[in-house]
């Protein structure tokens, strides 16, 4: 085809089909073609290498333009900092004449990308003219790499903040975890006259979602359909969630059927807000209707499918989804693989978990966390402990659930002085809060393997008050190990905490009969009746 003869506008038009289609060589067909591309055909050549990464071709094409203005320099440092060349998108930055406000932007969001937030701090400082957007670009860059403190003080300072200025604070603060803050900011946004668009409502939404806040969720519905915004995909999608971490299901179904456009997010919203109210096959029975709909599963909908799938210990229909995940290819996805390896644990197949886990390509810490616990929880304290030693030689920080598989693993296989080794490691890490629960769990491994003693003074040099429980743990242990001076003093202890607590009783009167001290069982029993302590019975269902 003749393409001479064209207006610059086709020429634009055509090329810009090919690269929308991805016929990049036919793309430069066409351009090769033109007598003399302008400057807008040349930034639209780059910028259609640069998004199919060919940052080669797309550098070769700037460097032999006769001409380049704002937006072609521009376009190639984003195109570099796409394409992940962060020095080259800095190198052109530094050589490109007289740089506007998007230049110094556009790097700068480069270095926030990249996490090297001293250097975008520098380039804000150092520009000449840095209006609202250049802040809010800063804002959102400090929640991404986690300098909260450093967002809400820049916000504090800026002289004029817009509706983005607000949003940004409120979402970056609800998806750390900071909601009752994000939904403060919301109501100083409110107080100051500054009018919220969809997007911060939609934000709000999803905060009082995570607070349980329904009556501020149901304003917003109020709201939204008030002020007449367009009830799309997203918006439903943060409705069904609100809704149904509310326990409002009802509310959830009729936002999802008067959903016009049911896209993957929508379906998934629905899916995974039955597997919270643990109404599983409905959960399961929405996810296939989804596909009989034509839509195909994400991430999160596979993952909501086979927590639904654990959730009703059904395996068979776990490897049936398993399959349509491996044909649309999640099957080494790090998200999809930790549903499955806690599927097949909690279903009994520690082997075929084991190998989930080994196929996953990139592994972050619940992978890990998740095949140490199966592990221990199926008395594979060998393997859990192997892939432990693994976990650290990966460089994978170990945290506080990490801490607790290694000793329930310790506990099932009567590994002792490696749990003692596994509490000084643990208990010398700043990065791992010693909690109660693992205080637990080794008064359990001590009191099981007959250390009494050794577990009562742990229990006493707890830096929080031991609970009930704990208590009970080593009273349990002193009934098996015949060992009445610790349990006497367990019992004291449970007595000044819950004097009503009916298992004290009855494990020291077991204790006293197991050694025909029945006088002490008469007292035993004679002090519940005092107390008015009744034992709890017991039941079975089966009649």
């Amino acid at each position: 085809m003749n393409y001479t003869k064209l207006t610059a506008p086709s020429y634009k038009s055509l090329l810009s089909d090919h690269l929308k289609n991805q016929n990049l060589d036919q793309a430069r067909r066409v351009f090769n073609e033109i007598p003399f591309p302008s400057v807008d055909l040349y930034t639209v050549m780059i910028m259609g290498y640069a998004r199919m990464r060919r940052l080669d071709n797309a550098l070769k094409l700037f460097y032999e333009m006769p001409e380049k203005d704002a937006v072609s320099w521009n376009s190639m440092i984003k195109g570099c900092l796409d394409c992940g060349d962060l020095s080259k998108a800095k190198e052109l930055f530094d050589g490109m004449p007289g740089k506007s406000v998007v230049s110094w932007t556009t790097i700068m969001n480069g270095f926030l990308q990249f996490g090297d937030v001293e250097m975008a701090e520098r380039l804000f400082c150092e520009m000449p003219v840095r209006d609202v957007a250049v802040w809010n670009s800063m804002i959102h860059g400090y929640f991404s790499n986690g300098r909260v403190e450093d967002a809400k003080k820049l916000f504090g300072v800026m002289h004029c903040k817009n509706v983005i200025s607000w949003t940004s604070m409120i979402g970056g603060l609800d998806r750390i975890g900071r909601t009752d803050e994000a939904l403060q900011f919301f109501r100083e946004m409110m107080g100051s006259g500054v009018q919220p668009t969809l997007t911060t409502l939609v934000c709000v939404v999803t905060a009082s979602a995570n607070l349980l806040r329904l009556d501020l969720g149901v304003q917003i519905h109020g709201q939204i359909v008030k002020l007449g915004y367009c009830f799309d995909e997203f918006v439903a999608a943060s409705f069904i969630t609100l809704y149904a971490n509310c326990k409002q299901m009802g509310n959830s179904y009729s936002i999802f059927n008067e959903s016009l456009h049911k896209n993957v997010v929508v379906w998934t919203a629905l899916l995974t807000g039955c597997g919270l109210n643990c109404q599983h096959e409905d959960a399961l029975r929405v996810f296939r209707n989804m596909l009989k709909s034509g839509v195909l599963p994400n991430q999160s909908s596979f993952t909501s499918a086979f927590n639904s799938c654990c959730g009703l210990a059904d395996l068979d229909r776990g490897k049936e989804i398993q399959t349509s995940a491996v044909k649309l290819g999640f099957e080494t996805d790090v998200f999809v693989g930790n549903s499955l390896i806690v599927l097949y644990t909690k279903c009994g197949s520690i082997n075929d978990g084991v190998a989930i886990f080994k196929r996953i390509g990139d592994k972050n810490i619940v992978s890990w966390n998740s095949t140490i616990v199966g592990c221990a929880q199926h008395g594979c304290g060998m393997w859990a402990l192997t892939l432990f030693n693994q976990m650290i030689r990966a460089g994978v920080e170990p945290d506080e659930i990490t801490f607790t598989g290694l000793l329930s693993a310790c506990s099932h296989s009567g590994m002792l002085q490696k749990a003692r080794c596994f509490f000084e490691y643990f208990s010398q890490r700043k990065s791992v809060e010693v909690k109660l629960e693992h205080y637990a769990c080794m008064v359990d491994i001590l009191a099981r393997c007959g250390e009494l003693e050794e577990a009562e003074e742990l229990i006493k040099n707890m830096p929080v008050q031991a609970n009930k429980t704990v208590w009970l743990t080593l009273l349990g242990a002193c009934t098996m190990h015949c060992n009445f001076d610790v349990a006497e003093r367990a019992a004291k202890r449970i007595e000044d905490l819950d004097p009503h607590c009916s298992a004290a009783y009855v494990l020291l009167s077991n204790l006293y009969a197991s050694a025909n001290r029945w006088s002490d069982v008469s007292r035993i029993r004679e002090k519940m009746k005092q107390s008015r302590t009744v034992k709890q019975p017991g039941y079975s269902w089966v009649t």
